[in-house]
C-alpha cells in the first residue's frame, strides 16, 4: 500500500532567541505510523513536539499537515488542524479536582455542543478503551501512575483525533506497566487508524512500537538518522546512533 504523508517537516530550525537548538530538520510522518522522536538529553525532542502541536513557531522552515503549512495558515485554519490532534503530556496533566470522566469530558464540553449525558457516555467509552471501565468517578489521586497514564491517553482520544502526540508516555512507569502501555498504543493505532508521534528515550518502547523515527543529536544540532529503529540498530554506521540504541554497550 502506498504511503501517505500526513506530517511533513521542511528545513526546520528550532531556536530560543539567538540560541539554535537544532537546524535542517527534514522528515515525513506517514498516515498510520508510530513515529518516534528520539535522541539524548538536550537534543530538542520535546521542543520539536511543541513545534508539531502548535505551541511554538519555528525560527525558519515549515510544518505541513496534509499539504497545508501550519504556521503560514490563518488562525482559523490552524485551529481546525489542531482539532485533529490529541496530546498526552509527560506528567499526564490531569486536573486533580476533576474525576476521570470530567477530565475526559472537558475537551468535549469545550469544543462540542453535546449534552452532559452524551459527554459522560463518550467519556465512559474512552475509559473502557484503555481498560478503565468503572473508574469514571475516581479522582487522579485515587489511581496508580500507570492508570493515570491510561486515563490521560483516554482524554487525548476524546475528540477522535487523527494524530496522537505522546511526550515520554512511559516516564515513571515500572517495566510491566510501560510494556502494557506500549501494547495499548499499538492496539489503539490499529483500531482507530490514528497516526502516533512519540517522544521517548525508552529503548524497550522504541523497539517495540516504532515503525519509523528521527534521531536528533545535541552536539551537531541536527538530525543524524532516520528510519525504523530496529533497522537503524542493525545498519546504522554512526557511532552516536549505535551508542544510544545499545545504551553504549
Amino acid at each position: 500500500m502506498e504511503k501517505e504523508a500526513q506530517i511533513t517537516v521542511e528545513d526546520l530550525t528550532m531556536a530560543y532567541g539567538d540560541f539554535v537548538l537544532a537546524r535542517n530538520l527534514n522528515f515525513t510522518v506517514n498516515r498510520g505510523e508510530i513515529f518516534i522522536i528520539m535522541g539524548g538529553s538536550g537534543c530538542g525532542k520535546s521542543t520539536l513536539l511543541r513545534h508539531l502541536v502548535g505551541l511554538k513557531s519555528p525560527a525558519t522552515g515549515r510544518v505541513l499537515y496534509n499539504g497545508t503549512s501550519f504556521w503560514e495558515a490563518e488562525q482559523e485554519a490552524r485551529e481546525q488542524i489542531m482539532r485533529d490532534f490529541g496530546v498526552m503530556y509527560q506528567a499526564g496533566a490531569m486536573w486533580s479536582s476533576m474525576t476521570l470522566a470530567e477530565n475526559i469530558g472537558l475537551p468535549l464540553s469545550t469544543y462540542t455542543e453535546l449534552s452532559p449525558a452524551r459527554i459522560r457516555e463518550i467519556a465512559s467509552y474512552k475509559l473502557s478503551l484503555v481498560g478503565l471501565a468503572g473508574f469514571e468517578d475516581y479522582y487522579p489521586s485515587e489511581i496508580s501512575g500507570g492508570m493515570r497514564k491510561r486515563a490521560a491517553l483516554a482524554r487525548a482520544m476524546a475528540l477522535d483525533p487523527e494524530i496522537l502526540f505522546f511526550d515520554e508516555p512511559s516516564a515513571g512507569l515500572d517495566p510491566v506497566s510501560a510494556s502494557l502501555l506500549d501494547d495499548l498504543i499499538v492496539e489503539l493505532r490499529d483500531s482507530l487508524g490514528a497516526t502516533v508521534v512519540v517522544v521517548t528515550h525508552e529503548l524497550a518502547s522504541i523497539f517495540a512500537i516504532g515503525t519509523d523515527s528521527v534521531f536528533l543529536d545535541a552536539e551537531s544540532k541536527t538530525m543524524i538518522a532516520r528510519g525504523n529503529p530496529n533497522v537503524l540498530l542493525k545498519e546504522s554506521d554512526d557511532p552516536r546512533v549505535y551508542a544510544f540504541l545499545t545504551r553504549g554497550r
